[in-house]
């Protein structure tokens, strides 16, 4: 399969987890091997957050706090790229052009951001749907999308499916800020349901929910477009 994964900022603590980065890299490594193409899209972490909100007490545009937040995106881009070594396209893409490219080589494409106002979760869809990916995976540190935030609301309920539609009513309230965007936001959410890309929302501090969504079990949440 083409496959398109985001890890989210949990990979990539300010205090860097070096054995999960190495966990994810063999994790691809083994799809690789088995025949599958991968994009892989992180997100910018911990140090991300701090230099954007430095950034932005400094009196730098949001313009100017999301260049920053590319720029962390990236350096944890090359990370990977370090581990996975001849198994990884040798540098992270700046553009779809590139992006396509790099995805002929049969080589893993690692990337981070690509524009200001642009999502790392927005990149991720737009990667799939540029690779036409049979299966996009966003990978967080919760475990799919619930009615409420879990992590405020004990009485949250998981949903195993949800509607394109009804997804992006629950993020619509969000603010379009660098930085921002827990789970998804509202540019991904409308690219997958354009591209019509089978999209999961899983648990990705738990390595082995990558490859287990691969394999297809019914893990984290559905989006259904």
């Amino acid at each position: 399969m083409k496959i398109a994964i985001k890890i989210g900022r949990y990979a990539f603590p300010s205090r860097l987890d070096f054995e999960m980065v190495s966990a994810y890299a063999e994790v691809f490594k083994k799809l690789r091997s088995e025949g599958h193409r991968l994009v892989v899209v992180t997100g910018g972490g911990e140090d991300a957050r701090k230099y954007i909100d430095a950034a932005r007490r400094l009196g730098g545009s949001e313009v100017a706090c999301d260049l920053i937040g590319i720029q962390v995106s990236r350096l944890n881009a090359r990370l990977l790229i370090s581990r996975l070594g001849g198994d990884a396209y040798p540098e992270p893409p700046t553009g779809v052009e590139e992006l396509r490219r790099a995805f002929e080589t049969g080589k893993i494409v690692v990337l981070g951001g690509l524009q200001p106002g642009q999502s790392t979760n927005a990149v991720a869809a737009i990667s799939a749907e540029s690779i036409n990916a049979d299966l996009l995976i966003n990978a967080t540190d919760v475990d799919g999308v619930y009615t409420a935030d879990p992590k405020k609301d004990p009485k949250a309920k998981k949903l195993d499916e949800i509607g394109a539609d009804e997804l992006l009513k629950k993020v619509l309230g969000e603010e379009l800020w660098a930085g921002g965007y827990e789970l998804f936001d509202p540019v991904a959410i409308k690219i997958v349901k354009r591209s019509r890309i089978p999209t999961r929302i899983v648990d990705g501090r738990n390595v082995g929910n990558i490859e287990r969504v691969v394999r297809g079990e019914n893990l984290g949440t559905l989006i259904l477009v």
